[in-house]
């Protein structure tokens, strides 16, 4: 029985060298990358047991994936798919004034077909938390009632769920956004919200407080947190908020911070640690995770309390 399952979309991250363009590019690094997977192997590396669950092609991209994930120590229980394609993303590496850029190359991906049927509903029903994101429902039409139903299983088998709203314009308006994901937050016990993501899908335009405030009594949410970049981040739960700031970071590479943060959080709320130590170890891994490359957090407990640092003495337990 796994403490953690999540479902979504893996893509194969394909980056140049640093400062080199994909079209003139002779060599390509490849990473497994997707949100819901990022968050699996962060939660798994700071003590928790957790599955992934997909649909991949029976293909060399989708064979890729799967065994760049399992090598992280994460259980994989895919729907090996005869048609669709593997999802990609293209990461070039670049300065100011050109930034970096992302190309993504994901339409047609054997994941966007996916039927609650063709996955392991046990693993679910069994796990003590389901988690999922705002990517999911927004990459199919199939792949929004799947994930509604997918939410569903979990609350009806008793098992506690999460969700990150985790915006994305290239893939929906905010109108097609709000209208989906509010339908989706009465089966969310633990709902991670960027504030930006709040302004833009939910117009609201309030301070992160009264933000987390609304939408825990809205929508009757065990927890809210709420995210705001360099601010840092808070949660409610219990009436009580509870506030983080920052630890700084040498920043390689932004991406997958978020899930990062996610991931600790989780994993260490199902340890058995308050919001407050959780709090601490999800903004210690997000800034581990700006040093290091690729979309997963490769960290260890040790690394992240050493983050922390004197901050643990404050903690109960």
């Amino acid at each position: 029985m796994s403490d953690i399952v999540t479902f979504g979309e893996t893509m194969l991250r394909l980056s140049p060298p640093q400062g080199e363009r994909v079209e003139t590019a002779r060599e390509l690094e490849f990473r497994a990358a997707g949100a819901e997977s990022n968050v699996a192997v962060t939660a798994e590396r700071l003590g928790a047991v957790a599955t992934w669950l997909s649909k991949v092609p029976d293909s060399p991209l989708g064979r890729r994936v799967v065994s760049g994930l399992r090598q992280h120590g994460l259980d994989v229980d895919v729907v090996w798919s005869d048609s669709g394609r593997q999802g990609t993303y293209y990461l070039e590496y670049g300065g100011e004034p050109r930034g970096t850029k992302v190309i993504y190359d994901r339409q047609g991906a054997a994941v966007q077909t996916t039927q609650p049927q063709e996955l392991n509903l046990a693993a679910i029903r069994n796990a003590r938390l389901f988690y999922t994101s705002g990517i999911t429902p927004a990459l199919s039409n199939q792949l929004r009632e799947t994930t509604a139903q997918l939410l569903r299983v979990a609350k009806e088998g008793g098992t506690k769920t999460a969700f990150d709203v985790n915006y994305r314009s290239s893939l929906w308006s905010p109108e097609e956004a709000q209208q989906t994901l509010t339908r989706l937050f009465p089966a969310v016990d633990i709902l991670v919200i960027p504030f930006r993501d709040a302004q833009t899908v939910l117009n609201y335009e309030r301070d992160p407080r009264q933000l987390a405030h609304h939408l825990a009594a809205e929508y009757d949410l065990e927890t809210v947190i709420v995210t705001n970049g360099e601010r840092g981040s808070l949660a409610w739960h219990d009436n009580t908020v509870y506030e983080q700031e920052i630890y700084d970071a040498d920043t390689h590479d932004a991406i997958g911070t978020g899930d990062a943060f996610v991931g600790a959080f989780l994993a260490r709320r199902l340890a058995g640690d308050g919001v407050t130590r959780a709090m601490k170890y999800a903004a210690a891994t997000a800034s581990l995770k700006r040093t290091i490359a690729g979309d997963i957090a490769t960290v260890t407990k040790s690394e992240v309390e050493s983050v922390i640092g004197d901050d643990m003495e404050e903690i109960s337990r």
